[in-house]
């Protein structure tokens, strides 16, 4: 028995793997492009372990994924190979189009092919799990009910949209092709190795190098925050008991603005790594120009999972939040490591301008 995990060298996708061989026998084969944000260095505990089989390769390549599948037959297969990034989608669209739109097309052809081909039990068993995101359900107004599996998808951005043809096109190969598929919609995700061009690496990394701390707008925008293992253990759940075809939301209760996020991490440095001329780290805020399309608020209503499934989160934000900053002051070897020149670049370009609040 073995699954095969794609995106597995990414923030989630190498949690995920981290936390899966942590409680299980089962080897995990594990197939990462390693574009930008897919790190080898996430999965150094893993060297020499022969339960970790990595292969780097691309979702799109069909030739690959099947001799994969024929090579290991895997029970189930959990896509987690995105390209994430807002900032990222607006100024390239066509890259989040060809991996989320195309690539996730091709890997449901490749394993509906290798599905058909099981015996009776083993396909009766088998599972195809698609890691989505809560931005495909659009904005909601201040006072709007949170984000539930029936809500209709209005995805604002670049990235948002071509994750809701992805899920469009699971549901698809359920309803014209039978194959077993599983999906499931998280909330803001947090925790050790996040890429730092996300809000909370993002803060940290800056404020310890004392850089400004960019801050989109007014701050006043509104996510559900989700630590990373909390997702990962949501996930295993809905692989081992989630209903064919359904979809489960996946939210950690935590809604904040952007701008209490930042304080909150500032708080957090001031305790644990204080500057030495006895500043606080908030005077580095800096207010920068909003971003074009900007959601205004996201919130995920978790009730389904923790109906059905009996999931819910472990940590509340103030248990996550502090576990995240104390990794990052206890990495950062990691941080300087990933922080190549052409990550430098993107964040100087990113952020040049700046407004007053």
């Amino acid at each position: 028995m073995s699954i095969l995990v794609t995106g597995g060298a990414g923030f989630i996708g190498s949690n995920f793997v981290l936390d899966w061989l942590a409680q299980s026998e089962e080897p995990v084969i594990n197939l990462d492009k390693l574009t930008y944000a897919g790190n080898l260095e996430n999965l150094a505990s893993l060297q020499g372990d022969a339960r970790h089989v990595f292969v780097q390769g691309d979702i799109g390549d069909s030739a690959l994924v099947a001799q994969l599948l024929a090579q290991h037959q895997p029970r189930a297969v959990l896509n987690f190979a995105a390209e994430s990034h807002v900032d990222r989608s607006i100024h390239g669209p066509e890259d989040f189009i060809q991996t989320n739109v195309v690539g996730t097309l091709r890997l449901l052809q490749s394993v509906r092919s290798y599905w058909q081909g099981l015996d009776e039990a083993r396909r009766a068993a088998f599972r195809f799990l698609h890691v989505s995101t809560d931005e495909v359900y659009g904005s909601l107004a201040p006072a709007d009910p949170a984000f539930t599996e029936t809500h209709k998808l209005e995805p604002n951005s670049p990235y948002s949209a071509s994750k809701a043809a992805s899920d469009h096109l699971v549901r698809a190969w359920l309803h014209t092709y039978g194959l077993p598929v599983l999906t499931t919609n998280c909330s803001n995700n947090y925790g050790p190795y996040h890429f730092p061009e996300k809000l909370i690496p993002l803060i940290i990394v800056n404020a310890l190098a004392g850089k400004p701390l960019p801050i989109y707008g007014d701050g006043l925008q509104v996510r559900d925050w989700l630590y990373v293992k909390d997702h990962c253990s949501a996930i295993r759940r809905v692989l081992e008991a989630g209903r064919v075809g359904e979809i489960y939301n996946v939210g950690g209760w935590n809604e904040k603005p952007n701008i209490d996020i930042v304080h909150t991490v500032c708080s957090l440095l001031d305790e644990l790594r204080p500057k030495a001329d006895g500043t606080g780290y908030a005077g580095q805020i800096t207010y920068v120009t909003d971003r074009p399309g900007h959601d205004r608020r996201y919130a995920i209503d978790a009730s389904k999972i923790e109906r059905e499934l009996g999931w819910k989160p472990a940590e509340t934000f103030d248990t996550g939040i502090r576990k995240t900053v104390q990794w990052y002051l206890a990495n950062p070897d990691w941080v300087a490591h990933v922080q190549s020149g052409a990550y430098r670049e993107w964040v100087q370009t990113q952020y040049a301008g700046t407004d007053k609040p």
